[in-house]
């Protein structure tokens, strides 16, 4: 599953990214999630989190392989906000919600 596109947002889509922290800050309410045009799209991130942590209830998920380094899957490293190409340490808005819930993140460079 795509957590953006369940999110409402498009494939492909502008590049996006978490301003400040990451993404247990967005579920707190204190950051947010911008795409390179400058909109704001935290709402489609947070739905999309939200319907993938529904979707792995339903289907008792105790682990979920993510995509490394993005907005929504990133689970060790983010971009920074600055669409400069730097990371940093965090969670992506959907890896965090799963992790909140115990679920075991993983990546492609796990594997």
């Amino acid at each position: 599953i795509c957590p953006e596109q369940l999110g409402g947002l498009t494939t492909p889509r502008k590049p996006s990214e978490i301003n400040n922290i990451g993404g247990q800050e967005v579920l707190k309410g204190n950051s947010k999630v911008i795409s390179c045009e400058n909109k704001d799209v935290t709402k489609n991130f947070i739905q999309g989190a939200e319907e993938t942590l529904k979707i792995a209830k339903e289907h008792n998920a105790k682990t979920a392989i993510l995509k490394a380094g993005s907005p929504s899957c990133g689970y060790k490293k983010i971009y920074d906000g600055t669409f400069l190409g730097n990371k940093i340490q965090g969670m992506g808005v959907t890896a965090a919600i799963l992790n909140k819930e115990n679920i075991a993140l993983l990546d492609e460079d796990d594997i």
